[in-house]
């Protein structure tokens, strides 16, 4: 028995395939894609409902952002991305959420008191800036105010141009950066500047925020502070549908008292539903409008940055998988390779294919690929057909399989015998 609302009510009981079926249909991936053209409202649409789009630089397959919408609605023109976040009346806009991403306009308000606690939410090199390197700083809120859109390395130029900087090194690398990324990342995770959109290399072009928030969202009264982690909260149970309460705090990254005040106050109003997973021993809830499909028949190719797979944890609890991404681990160490994504099948994750998108060679790379112990028969024919879709959207006329995995004879089979 539970206690909501001082009512006492039994405990629903979700099987673990239950459990599955409610996860994939919160994030729309429990049913075959819709044919058709996908238009920027359907687009647009499915963003509002996965409540951001995580950001990372890199590009060996595609951009993060741009897979979980094919993911969930096959190929589709990115275009609509670039003009949603970088013409004015913006529908979407970056800042740190789950980590940097893209959300919806009207999250952006959710999102303040992060920026304005950021000496507990970022992390040192970002914090220290105001004291390390304040006349830099003025500098650089100068220039964005004066002549905005900027990246940083104009930035970096003109500071270094004026004895401000030192010369960028060519050994920089990851968060090696110069002292004008600093500022500016700065002053973008505390809001004074956002990006007004990404230029072809992908470079953020930082502005004003009065330049880059449509006026309906410049206007609007500032959201109490537990009002906005209550809402944030929220849309995260809501994204899986089920989940520990580390799941839903994992999706905006959310921390401390005020999100353990919310999910109380959730649980209290009846939005959150205490049930028990078989084989879950953590405190478990549904999210009141979550829908429990009969089956799952759909098939998808998961970014290493797909809500689907974010907590691995979760996911290896959910679907009986380890899986974890290998980018930073030295190559002889890998075991699934690079730039893997897990193949959704139905409602198992079936495969583990590590992919590169050779853009000279208009070839899509299957540098390894791995059966779990879920693989059935069908495994490598609708893994190669996924593979087939995906290559056309990125514009690639091949697919080729190397010899690296256990699934590697039989998709290079079915690839070749479509071909």
């Amino acid at each position: 028995m539970s206690v909501a609302g001082g009512r006492m009510r039994d405990v629903e009981t979700l099987s673990l395939a239950q459990a599955r079926r409610v996860a994939l249909a919160a994030q729309q991936v429990h049913r075959p894609r819709p044919d058709g053209p996908v238009s920027a409202r359907r687009a647009l649409a499915a963003v509002q409902r996965l409540g951001l789009l995580q950001i990372d630089s890199v590009n060996v397959l595609a951009r993060a952002h741009l897979l979980p919408l094919y993911s969930r609605l096959g190929p589709y023109d990115v275009g609509i991305l670039d003009r949603a976040s970088g013409r004015a009346p913006r529908r979407l806009v970056e800042t740190w959420a789950h980590v940097a991403s893209f959300v919806p306009v009207e999250t952006y308000p959710l999102l303040e008191w992060r920026r304005r606690a950021y000496l507990s939410e970022a992390w040192g090199v970002i914090r220290g800036t105001p004291l390390d390197h304040s006349a830099e700083l003025e500098d650089v809120r100068q220039m964005i105010a004066e002549r905005g859109p900027l990246t940083a390395s104009q930035i970096h130029d003109e500071l270094e141009a004026a004895g401000r900087a030192t010369p960028r090194s060519r050994d920089e690398w990851g968060w090696n950066w110069t002292v004008a990324k600093r500022c500016l990342e700065y002053l973008f995770f505390t809001g004074e500047v956002m990006s007004a959109r990404r230029n072809a290399a992908f470079e953020r072009c930082y502005d004003l925020p009065e330049r880059v928030l449509p006026p309906a969202v410049r206007a609007a009264e500032p959201v109490p502070d537990d009002v906005a982690v209550r809402a944030l909260l929220e849309h995260g149970a809501r994204a899986h549908g089920v989940g520990t309460p580390r799941c839903f705090r994992d999706y905006f990254r959310l921390k401390g008292p005020a999100a353990r005040q919310a999910l109380a106050d959730l649980v209290d109003d009846g939005t959150l539903v205490p049930v028990r997973v078989q084989g879950w021993d953590e405190p478990t809830y549904r999210h009141r409008d979550a829908a429990l499909p009969r089956r799952a028949t759909g098939q998808a190719l998961l970014s290493p940055f797909d809500p689907v797979v974010w907590e691995r944890r979760r996911l290896e609890a959910l679907f009986d998988v380890f899986y974890r991404i290998e980018i930073y681990v030295p190559a002889p160490r890998r075991v699934l390779g690079y730039y893997v994504l897990p193949f959704l099948e139905d409602d198992a994750i079936t495969a583990f294919v590590d992919l590169k998108a050779d853009r000279r060679a208009g070839v899509l790379r299957v540098q390894a690929a791995h059966a779990t112990a879920h693989a059935g028969p069908a495994t490598a024919g609708r893994l190669a057909a996924e593979l087939r879709l995906l290559a056309g959207w990125l514009g690639l006329g091949e697919t080729a399989v190397g010899p690296v995995g256990d699934l590697a004879p039989a998709l290079s089979g079915e690839v070749a015998a479509a071909a």
